[in-house]
C-alpha cells in the first residue's frame, strides 16, 4: 500500500468510530476500530488504486470530515488535525461495505492478489457484529453511504460477482 494512503486511511478509520462507537468496553471499541480501518482500506484501495493516485492524495489532500459531520448531523465536533486528512468518498464506500456484505465481498475480490486479509469485514462472527453494531446498521449509516454509494458498484462494475 502506498504511504500517502496511511494518514488518510487512520483519519477516515478514525471518523466513523468517532460518530458511530462500539457500544461496551475496550474489546468491542477495538473490534469496531478493526472493521471500520478493513472497510475503509479496501474503499480507499479502489479509489487510490495506483501510487500516482496516492502521491496526488498527498499533495492535495482528500477533503476533510466537514461534509460527513453535516451530513449526520454532528457539526462542531472540533478541529482536531486528523480531521482535515478524512476522505469523504472514501468513508462513504467503506460505510456502504460494512453495511452490505455482497458489495463488500466484490470490492475486496477487486483488489489487486495480495493485497491482504479483511475477514472481520467479510464474516464478522457475532462479537464483531454487536462492536460495530452502528456501524453495520444500513439505516443510521444511510446518510454517509449515499453520498457516494452510486461510484462503489460502477467502479465494481455490474459483472461482478461476490468472493467465495
Amino acid at each position: 500500500m502506498p504511504a500517502h494512503l496511511s494518514p488518510v486511511i487512520a483519519a477516515t478509520a478514525r471518523w466513523p468510530t468517532r460518530s458511530f462507537p462500539a457500544p461496551g468496553g475496550a474489546l468491542s471499541t477495538a473490534l469496531c476500530e478493526i472493521q471500520a480501518r478493513q472497510a475503509v482500506t479496501v474503499a480507499a484501495r479502489l479509489r487510490r488504486p495506483t501510487p500516482v493516485d496516492a502521491e496526488l492524495v498527498g499533495l492535495a489532500g482528500p477533503g476533510g470530515a466537514t461534509r460527513l459531520d453535516g451530513v449526520t448531523g454532528a457539526e462542531g465536533l472540533g478541529s482536531e488535525p486528523w480531521r482535515s486528512w478524512a476522505d469523504e468518498v472514501v468513508a462513504s464506500r467503506a460505510a456502504c461495505l460494512l453495511s452490505d456484505a455482497g458489495l463488500a465481498a466484490r470490492a475486496v475480490a477487486a483488489l489487486p492478489p495480495g493485497s491482504g486479509a479483511y475477514h472481520r469485514l467479510l464474516f464478522p462472527d457475532p462479537t464483531d457484529r454487536r462492536a460495530a453494531a452502528l456501524l453495520r446498521r444500513p439505516d443510521l449509516v444511510s446518510p454517509v453511504a449515499r453520498l457516494h454509494e452510486q461510484s462503489l458498484p460502477a467502479r465494481l462494475g455490474h459483472g461482478s460477482t461476490p468472493a467465495a
